[in-house]
């Protein structure tokens, strides 16, 4: 009687406690205010495997971020610049209403006005962008700003590393930004040499354990930026690896990244000084002295271009917005380049519907990404595309890094942002929108030679059972990812 009575007592109290812990798990997934499959996905999680489950959402749930940031800088200098839509109705006269109003949502969720560019080129693959890259670097003058993911140090990354050095010895100011676990092998020992050489080194977000492991492990700084004498800037899909480079490994991701020269460099430069205050908490006394020579006044150039950033220290979700307003404002054509492809519910309803009202919807991912996972997620969305009339290709020559989309013949976006829920709610991304017709041409053509190398997807394509129910499975994490 008395073991029956234990039983039943030890089952009853425990009741209770899992009981009290849902509810108390429950508010706190609910205070996040997610997306609501996410939420229900987490809930489960955390009502399913309690110890394993909450101790995962500790360190990768929390969705929202505080930080301090150059914010004033934003405010200064916009004060000094005309107002956006004058300046695209000037530069961009033929651009339809529609793009006005994809500007005017940049501007409002990331308060970086529309600005110019004396120059924008697309640069293709790891190669050419290194080589650019590196030509800047030897010819700089005043500043280095770089700020990557992924900063390896095998023979691409030393070589920039050793270039680094040498110009600060020459006294140019050289800051180097990284992420703590994309660039995870790059020592102290590394970046020590550049250190000793009179430049400066932090990390993003680093991974140790101690006051700052949560909530940002999961909070990672996916942008790649170079800003040389705050008059060239670099941005795209390129990191720093020899992965990126085919003079040195033959099946090196095929990317693209993209130079600008002029005025709206400021705002790439602002985006990595934000950056840069955070990683070394600086404060309003001790910012860079040389703060007006890193955001020089240059006269406007022809080209249009804008500047968008967004992370989970924004409710915005800028990236993401400006990209399904993209989709819905495209009349003729809207082609996407994505290695990732895992499409929230308001990004998968804009492309189906705009190929549904005739628009020529085109999706370019690679046959087999780097992950596992996400490329058995994206292949489950890819019968419920075709149906609505979105042509889908796979890209099989090498991994597909290219991050692209070209809108009528009026707009190109270009930057660090896959298509997907990690890059549009929890990284920190970059992108550069450019007007006109001139980038997205470019675009265009390098998105035509892209299917050269890739296999259009077929509707209700042969699959065996464990493949569909593989697919079926990695979608399920679709929220997560």
């Amino acid at each position: 009687m008395l073991q029956w009575f234990t039983r039943e007592h030890v089952m009853l109290t425990l009741s209770i406690l899992w009981s009290v812990y849902v509810v108390i798990v429950g508010v706190w997934i609910l205070l996040q205010r997610r997306a609501p499959v996410a939420t229900l996905s987490w809930l489960l999680s955390m009502a399913v495997i309690p110890i394993i489950g909450l101790g995962v959402y500790y360190f990768l749930g929390p969705r929202r971020l505080k930080r301090q940031r150059f914010r004033r800088l934003r405010s200064r200098r916009r004060s000094r610049v005309r107002g956006s839509i004058a300046r695209l109705k000037e530069k961009v006269p033929q651009a339809p209403e529609r793009l006005h109003q994809v500007a005017k949502l940049v501007t409002a969720s990331t308060n970086f006005p529309v600005s110019t560019a004396d120059n924008v080129e697309l640069l293709v693959g790891g190669a050419a962008t290194f080589d650019s890259i590196m030509a800047a670097v030897r010819n700089a003058q005043h500043s280095i700003h770089m700020e990557y993911y992924i900063f390896e140090p095998d023979q691409t990354g030393l070589g920039l590393l050793e270039a680094l050095c040498e110009k600060a010895r020459q006294g140019v100011a050289v800051r180097l930004l990284v992420d703590a676990l994309g660039s995870k092998k790059l020592m102290s020992k590394h970046y020590q040499r550049l250190e000793e050489a009179g430049g400066e080194f932090a990390l993003f977000h680093p991974t140790k354990f101690g006051r700052r492991v949560r909530p940002v492990i999961n909070f990672r700084s996916h942008r790649k930026i170079v800003v040389i004498d705050g008059r060239i800037g670099y941005t795209g899909g390129v990191n720093i690896t020899d992965e990126e480079d085919k003079r040195i490994l033959h099946n090196a991701y095929h990317d693209v990244h993209v130079r600008l020269e002029g005025p709206v460099v400021n705002w790439l430069q602002t985006v990595f000084l934000e950056d840069w205050s955070y990683a070394l908490d600086y404060n309003r006394k001790n910012e860079p002295s040389d703060i007006e020579a890193l955001l020089p006044d240059l006269p406007d150039g022809d080209q249009v271009v804008q500047i968008m950033a967004s992370g989970p220290d924004s409710s915005m979700e800028a990236i993401h917005r400006v990209h399904i307003s993209a989709i819905h404002a495209a009349h003729k054509r809207l082609w996407l380049t994505t290695p990732y492809f895992v499409p929230t519910e308001a990004a998968m309803l804009a492309l189906t519907n705009a190929a549904l009202r005739g628009v020529d919807v085109c999706l370019l991912v690679p046959e087999k990404s780097d992950s596992k996972i996400v490329t058995a997620a994206a292949r489950s969305y890819f019968d419920e595309l075709i149906s609505c009339g979105v042509k889908v290709f796979e890209y099989h020559a090498r991994m597909l890094h290219s991050k692209t989309m070209v809108v009528d013949d009026m707009v190109g976006i270009i930057g660090t942002a896959n298509f997907d829920n990690r890059s549009f709610r929890l990284n920190y991304e970059v992108c550069a929108v450019v007007y006109g017709e001139s980038f997205a041409a470019k675009l265009d053509q390098q998105f035509q030679e892209d299917l050269t190398h890739a296999r259009r997807v077929g509707y209700a394509r042969p699959q065996s059972f464990l493949q569909r129910l593989g697919d079926s499975l990695a979608r399920l994490f679709s929220p997560l990812l």
